[in-house]
Order: structure tokens, then C-alpha cells, then sequence
């Protein structure tokens, strides 16, 4: 397995605090859940940067756990988490998924323990037919074999066909909420959407939340399973 470095920066302490209990309430979804999407409804609503997050504290717990890049059309996690790989030449899920490398070539061990990553190396301008393969759903079958938590990052509900495909071979889905940002027929509409292909919504996660010494007592689980608030500029 080849290395890959990424750089994840220290989050303020109410923001970890928040993200330590949406870890925790993870640990209780039940050992079939492995497949786990991270969507939204539209960009800039912080999926990546929720996605990042779980997968790092999931892995440092002990769990092992996979991130999967599959926000082919606009990734922003090679930039952002600053890759440094071991191979010159790096391939990602692009590259498996088009048939031009292996599963062995495609997983790479991290600076994070227990924390593997499969990148995104281009990005592409029709990925659903890829996703749609069945090289796919094979990829996931084994990847549940071998990993206790796949946490996948995705393109936006409303912005593409691909996150409603991937939907139907996750376990369940997290679904990100900017605050103040997306409007509440958007949300319901995207809600609807993971509810009509029959994928378990595991928690709402709100984002960019004001975040206070008085509001941060608020957090807990609201409705569907989760409803947390992070207060952070990302995408």
C-alpha cells in the first residue's frame, strides 16, 4: 500500500467538541452500517469539511476507516488537505473506476491512524456512467469487507445525478446544512430524494452555525438522528 500525507488542521475546541459527539453517536449505528454518504443539497455547504472530520475522528478511535473521494465533477480535498503521495505519478478513484489501475493501486495508507484514503486525481465532466458501472458497487462490497467505516464525499444532491446513484448502494447517508443558506423546500426536497431510494438518514449536520459558550449546550439530536453545529468557512 502506498503512503499519502494530508495536513488536517486543529479545529477550535467547541467545534471538535461537537464533532467528538457526532463520532460518538456513529459508534451506535449498528455494525451493518458501514457504507456511510456524505451529501448536501447545492455546494459550499461544508459535506467535504463535515466528511474530513468524521473520517479522521472515526480512524483515530481505532476503527478503521476508508475516506472515498467520489466528488469527481469538484473535488477540492487534494488542495485543501495539501497531498503530499509517495508515487510521482498518483492515481484515484477516476483512474479504478475507468479501469486503468487495480484496487491494490487505488488505497492509500495515511498520516492518520487507521485512516486509508482513495483521492479523486481528475476531475470529469460526466462521472455518472462511472458510478453507475458495476466495477463500482464491486469496489464498495469489498471495501465493507475489509474497512469498519467507508465514509464517502459526493457531489451535491441538486447539483448532479451521482450522490442519488451512490445513495442506493450506501448504507446511509449524513446530510449537511449550511445555516442560513439553503432554503427549506431545497432541504425537504433532498430529504425526499434519499427517502424515495429508500437510504437511511443518519443525521443532519449543521453548518456554520454561530457557535457560543450558551448555544453550544444545544447540541444533542433533533428529529432525524443527529443535528449538530459547526462553525467553519468551507466548502
Amino acid at each position: 500500500m502506498k503512503n499519502l500525507n494530508v495536513k488536517l488542521p486543529a479545529l477550535p475546541y467547541m467545534m471538535e467538541e461537537a464533532f467528538k459527539k457526532l463520532k460518538i453517536n456513529f459508534q451506535f449505528v449498528g455494525s451493518d452500517t458501514k457504507k456511510i454518504l456524505i451529501t448536501s443539497s447545492i455546494p459550499n455547504e461544508g459535506k467535504s469539511f463535515v466528511a474530513v472530520q468524521l473520517w479522521q475522528m472515526l480512524a483515530e478511535s481505532g476503527s478503521k476507516t476508508l475516506f472515498l473521494d467520489l466528488d469527481m465533477r469538484n473535488s477540492v480535498l487534494n488542495k485543501r488537505l495539501d497531498m503530499e503521495f509517495e508515487d510521482e505519478n498518483p492515481v484515484g478513484i477516476d483512474y479504478y473506476l475507468s479501469g486503468q489501475c487495480e484496487y491494490e493501486d487505488v488505497i492509500y495508507k495515511t498520516n492518520v491512524e487507521h485512516g486509508d484514503f482513495i483521492p479523486c486525481i481528475n476531475l470529469l465532466e460526466n462521472p455518472t456512467s462511472l458510478i453507475e458501472d458495476p466495477r463500482f458497487e464491486e469496489l464498495l462490497d469489498r471495501l465493507s469487507k475489509e474497512y469498519r467505516y467507508i465514509i464517502i464525499d459526493s457531489a451535491p444532491l441538486a447539483a448532479a445525478a451521482d450522490a442519488n446513484v451512490i445513495a442506493t448502494m450506501s448504507d446511509g447517508a449524513v446530510f449537511v446544512v449550511r445555516n442560513e443558506y439553503t432554503s427549506r423546500k431545497l432541504i425537504r426536497t433532498s430529504i425526499q430524494q434519499l427517502e424515495q431510494i429508500h437510504c437511511k438518514l443518519l443525521g443532519v449536520v449543521l453548518n456554520r452555525e454561530s457557535v457560543s459558550s450558551k448555544s453550544y449546550g444545544k447540541y444533542g439530536y433533533y428529529g432525524y438522528d443527529g443535528y449538530y453545529g459547526a462553525d467553519r468557512e468551507d466548502k
